[in-house]
């Protein structure tokens, strides 16, 4: 049995050479999967931008303390051998080059990363590492790296000593905000970790922009909802506004309604046409519902503009003849006023006006709240 079995590997190595030598098999032409350095990926998205990492992912297989400083990942630069000769850092994971790519500028560690896909390699030392990205994504590693395609080098602090022991190399995401998130590369005991920033406005807006520009842009819902960003965030009130105006456009399949006019009059204000701005408001507030003025009066009262609130409220109570939720509204605006006096006294009435169950409910609790001497929440 075991003659048999020889006999056969031999002949497959001599029908293999045959092959070669005819030029019919290419020592890169197959791949066969194998269970050693696991291809993986991983992605993350920052507001309107997008990462991806794709590495082969190495596992410490009994060697811990013996993965940094060594043949493994060798400290600094170094010339790696194989047919290679330049002076290389490591290459951040194992097989092929570890790629990292970003749909948008970013900022690594503070420093400026034009959008792109990139090798990552790393130059670790005892007591920091230098992060790498470079142009030649299709290297086989860092055998062949070349210096002179480093697009950004930054030094970031590793973290040694985790108290668990990371078998297999993985990179990872962690505190997140709306503009940055940390990224690290986990192994044996260390995490190298760095921090990605992103230009959350700028970013927005050039997406919004692209939306804009397909059949999206048609859209009076997705126009209005572009307009309001901008006025919501202080930039671009001139392309905003033709947001709007087509959102509101009823030719254009538009609502010319309180939302979009008011979003009109408040974009025509930051663009200094104040006359205009108070046309417009108007109207406005001519066409809405009891309920957009009082959701609207509620959203004032949340971004503490309490006299803006107060404002909206008293426009309610007498366009609507003081009808339901109009006497809840002045009970929130004179509460934040910090008058409960007035604020319990249209409490009491708004009381006989709750439409259902849950709405007398919450009244109820605000009477006893104001009653104590309480302002609401």
């Amino acid at each position: 049995m075991l003659y048999k079995k020889l006999l056969s590997k031999q002949f497959s190595l001599i029908v293999l050479g045959a092959l070669l030598a005819m030029g019919k098999v290419s020592a890169q032409a197959i791949r066969i999967p194998q269970n050693t350095n696991f291809p993986s990926s991983i992605g993350r998205t920052v507001g309107a931008t997008t990462i991806e990492i794709k590495y082969n992912s190495p596992g410490v297989k009994g060697r811990e303390g013996k993965i940094w400083g060594t043949d493994i990942a060798p400290y600094g630069f170094t010339v790696l051998g194989y047919g290679s000769n330049v002076q290389s850092p490591w290459r951040a994971g194992a097989d092929e080059s570890t790629t990292i790519s970003f749909s948008t500028d970013v900022k690594v560690n503070g420093k400026p990363l034009p959008a792109g896909k990139y090798a990552l390699f790393m130059a670790v030392y005892a007591d920091s590492c230098t992060l790498i990205f470079n142009k030649n994504t299709d290297g086989w590693g860092s055998y062949f790296y070349r210096a002179d395609l480093d697009v950004l080098r930054v030094k970031t602090i590793q973290q040694k000593n985790q108290p668990n022991l990371q078998e297999r190399l993985i990179y990872s995401f962690a505190n997140q905000t709306a503009e940055s998130v940390e990224v690290a590369l986990e192994w044996e005991r260390w995490k190298i970790p760095f921090k990605v920033e992103v230009d959350l406005k700028k970013t927005t807006l050039a997406d919004i922009r692209r939306q804009m520009s397909g059949a999206i842009g048609f859209d009076p819902a997705s126009l209005e909802a572009a307009a309001t960003w901008c006025l919501m965030n202080d930039l671009n009130y001139e392309e905003a506004l033709n947001w709007i105006n087509s959102a509101s456009d009823p030719n254009l399949g538009g609502v010319n309604g309180f939302r979009t006019l008011s979003t009109k009059s408040k974009l025509l204000e930051k663009l200094g046409k104040t006359a205009e701005s108070a046309k417009v408001w108007n109207e406005a507030i001519e066409k809405a519902t009891v309920m957009e003025l009082h959701s609207y009066g509620r959203q004032l009262l949340a971004q503490k503009k309490t006299k803006e609130a107060m404002a909206i409220f008293e426009s309610n109570y007498k366009k609507n003849n003081g009808a339901w939720p109009t006497n809840a509204g002045l009970m929130r605006g004179y509460s934040a006023a910090g008058d409960l006096k007035k604020a319990l006294e249209h409490a009491k009435i708004a009381l006989t006006q709750a439409p259902d169950e849950t709405n007398k409910k919450f009244i109820e609790s605000a009477i006893k709240q104001l009653e104590a001497g309480q302002a609401l929440n």
